[in-house]
């Protein structure tokens, strides 16, 4: 009985491992889809030098870069690039910050796998978005100082300054696609050198083939998507994208789930709990309980340099978050470590940049690791301004009461939102200011009077100390979440009554078997 139970554990922990590894090769073949869908339209973002001087738009336009490559190592390594190519410093900063929003898009997306489960789901969420929280906290902060003053631009020029002579031939370590680089490229292989040519809107490249085609005879290492290219079915980037996008997402939704039911099938209760308390538990030193996160972000930032993926790190974390294991308040120094971690690859890759404008690529990679150093050093020493923890708290209360709201979020926080802003770019910055100032006055005036009605109510006017006074509509999601139900609930019946239909056939033959059925009696 021994022998059979310990072979079962064991079958358990190979396919838990079979799980893990396959779900990063789906996150590697996420960002791939990403960049063959929309690879080809990154140069139009940094086609017009005018726009890009405003930061508002820097920003969002990093974000939409990194949602489309799916990996802020490899927009920011791009935004380097174009520093090299005599972009300013000045004008990639937002971009660089933007950056670091577009890249927990990865992570929200993993949380979904855990949406049957309510408390799973709320877990899982916050986790996700307490990434979010961060990254727009500090870019909302630092933008607004940084246009005044110019300080991140200061600094890392002194920096660089200090640093001396940094060409070199630096290459990121990336042990992790050591192990997953024979898998992966089996199936496709991307040229990066078009990727970046498309990136800087480089004519030469404006109409090359963003997947490597190599003939078998030519190379042994054929991948599949070798039969969808020139040599083949000649189906394109886009169409091949889509494919490969829809493989990724079945690839990890699939493992994922695998994953939380082999963990929840391996691990007993007792366990859950030791591993818990000994996870979430701080330094037992009497004294030293507050390095603990410092701890916890050492370790984020050193595994983040091993995978060299930000979102492979954090992606992980999610689920482990929704099982219970990883606390949110554990998480969150993770998470900030993982954001140090992920500036190696720019850093590196500046280093090896070389050419006229070597020193400029340097100080915009110095600026991606001083944001993350200043939004940590506001953000978290101070267990009152961890504010990230407490907004992804709420988020993650409302989409476990109103799961559709997950959607909303997704899609409105990483696509409509800088979308929105981008387009009203085009009108120029004026505009942007004046429907910007107004909302951000709003949500910050918003926040002020919840953060008030929680903690100090009688400061507030009585009619200030709740929402009541105002409609329902603005107070409360619950009229949207009535009206959804109300869809879906049609949606079902008039689903139901199809196949009732087909069943059936004609509705009247219908009815004439059942009366037929319940006239007859007995014999």
């Amino acid at each position: 009985m021994k022998a059979k139970s310990g072979l079962k554990v064991a079958g358990k922990l190979t396919l838990l491992i079979c799980c893990l590894y396959f779900f990063i090769c789906s996150l590697s073949f996420l960002s791939d889809s990403f960049r063959m869908v929309g690879g080809r339209s990154l140069g139009a973002f940094f086609k017009n030098s005018d726009l890009l001087n405003n930061p508002i738009v820097g920003v969002m336009i990093g974000v939409l870069v990194t949602v489309l490559v799916q990996s802020s190592s490899t927009s920011t390594s791009i935004i380097v690039g174009l520093v090299a190519a005599n972009v300013p410093v000045k004008t990639a900063i937002p971009m660089i910050m933007g950056a670091n929003i577009g890249t927990s898009v990865t992570n929200t997306i993993v949380s979904f796998t855990q949406m049957q489960d309510r408390d799973e789901f709320r877990r899982a969420f916050a986790c996700a978005t307490v990434h979010d929280m961060f990254n727009w906290l500090t870019v909302i902060l630092i933008v607004i100082v940084e246009s005044a003053t110019g300080f991140l631009e200061t600094i890392t020029a002194a920096m660089v300054t200090s640093l001396g002579d940094t060409s070199g031939n630096q290459k990121p370590p990336d042990f992790l696609k050591v192990l997953t680089n024979p898998f992966t490229k089996a199936i496709v292989k991307l040229d990066k050198k078009v990727l970046k040519g498309w990136a800087i809107n480089d004519p030469k490249y404006r109409e090359a083939n963003i997947t490597i085609i190599k003939s078998c005879k030519e190379d042994d290492s054929c991948f599949l998507f070798n039969m969808l290219g020139p040599q083949g079915a000649d189906i394109g980037d886009t169409s091949a994208g889509v494919i490969l996008l829809v493989v990724s997402l079945v690839m990890l939704c699939g493992c994922l789930m695998g994953m939380v039911k082999l963990l929840n099938s391996l691990l007993g209760d007792k366990v859950k709990e030791a591993i818990k308390e000994g996870v979430n538990k701080d330094i037992p030193i009497y004294g030293l309980g507050w390095l603990t996160g410092y701890l916890a972000m050492l370790v984020g930032a050193i595994l983040t340099v091993l995978v060299q993926s930000s979102s492979v790190f954090t992606s992980t974390l999610t689920p482990l978050a929704g099982a219970g294991l990883v606390s949110l308040e554990r998480a969150y120094p993770l998470t900030l470590g993982s954001n140090i971690g992920t500036t190696s690859t720019s850093l590196l890759a500046a280093m090896a940049a070389g050419g006229a404008h070597a020193q400029d690529s340097v100080q915009i990679a110095l600026v991606h690791l001083m944001f993350n150093i200043i939004g940590i050093a506001i953000f978290y020493p101070v267990p009152f301004m961890r504010w990230p923890i407490s907004l992804a708290q709420t988020l993650g209360d409302t989409t476990a009461k109103y799961r559709w709201f997950a959607l909303v979020y997704l899609f409105g926080m990483f696509l409509v939102f800088p979308g929105f802003i981008f387009l009203l770019s085009l009108a120029g910055p004026i505009v942007i200011y004046v429907v910007f100032v107004p909302i951000a006055a709003l949500l910050l005036l918003v926040t002020l009077v919840n953060l008030l009605q929680r903690r100090k109510p009688k400061l507030l006017p009585t009619k200030l100390q709740t929402w009541e006074f105002l409609p329902e509509l603005v107070r409360s999601l619950e009229p949207v979440d009535r009206l959804v139900v109300s869809c879906l609930t049609r949606w079902r019946k008039h689903k139901q009554g199809d196949i009732e239909n087909d069943r059936w056939g004609d509705s009247g033959v219908a009815k004439t078997n059942e009366a037929f059925e319940t006239d007859q009696t007995p014999v």
